[in-house]
């Protein structure tokens, strides 16, 4: 069984959009957007993933999810029949941390191919966990997003050496860093040298939940992308549908 997030209780999140961040920006894709996560970011803007009743995690909203309206079980099957009933040929797989459920997520790729052929399988992760060996193989991107300082984790649950290591060595792996301030540059350039992260597989994204907030801190951000030879990401989805389930 997979454990997803809802839109609305006992609905998936499981929807047709456009990839609003990273790589793959402006793409048709479908998401599926798993539950729980093994990080809280303070900003984080799918808390109902997991920040359930009884988690005291930080957050800056405070908000506490009732667990049975924002989580719902499903077998892989099921999932995979109802992405392949979508039409776009690349599905997103986010969270959450997605990679918690990487045995499931095999299965249910596995169950997709069959059903669907040929799709590209893109996987959100917060670069903590190990892909399952049986989910790897069936998997072309992945989007690694490290945890910064200004998460609110700390470096020892959020920036595990061996995994970035092993992330900055796949091909299939961007990094994207959530940024907040200018000052976060130096943080970025420490794990740059530090794991060897190729600067052409390497986003900065302005963190924000607003339209105006994103716009503000582009202005600087680009500015930045542009002297050091990173890659700018925007959050398309947030300039377009706002800060909502299901886009």
């Amino acid at each position: 069984m997979l454990t997803l997030a809802t839109t609305t209780p006992g609905e998936p999140e499981l929807f047709a959009s456009l990839q609003g961040e990273g790589p793959s920006i402006g793409r048709p894709s479908t998401f599926v957007r798993l539950s729980r996560c093994n990080l809280a970011c303070q900003w984080c803007d799918t808390a109902y993933t997991w920040r359930f009743e009884g988690d005291n995690r930080p957050h800056r909203d405070t908000a506490a999810f009732e667990r049975k309206a924002n989580q719902l079980s499903l077998d892989e099957t099921d999932v995979a029949g109802r992405i392949a009933a979508l039409p776009p040929d690349r599905l997103v797989i986010t969270g959450g941390e997605p990679l918690l459920q990487g045995a499931a997520l095999a299965r249910m790729v596995a169950a997709l191919n069959e059903q669907r052929p040929g799709m590209h399988i893109e996987i959100e992760t917060n670069s903590t966990v190990a892909p399952h060996p049986a989910l790897d193989p069936l998997v072309h991107q992945y989007n690694v997003s490290p945890k910064l300082a200004h998460s609110g984790n700390t470096a020892d649950l959020a920036l595990i050496p061996e995994r970035l290591s092993a992330w900055a060595a796949d091909p299939r792996a961007y990094f994207k860093f959530v940024i907040a301030e200018p000052g976060d540059l130096d943080e970025v350039l420490s794990l740059q040298q530090a794991h060897a992260i190729p600067g052409d597989r390497l986003f900065l994204m302005p963190e924000g939940r607003s339209s105006d907030v994103l716009k503000a801190r582009s202005q600087w951000l680009a500015e930045i992308c542009s002297r050091n030879g990173f890659r700018f990401t925007d959050r398309l989805h947030i300039h377009l549908w706002g800060d909502t389930r299901g886009t």
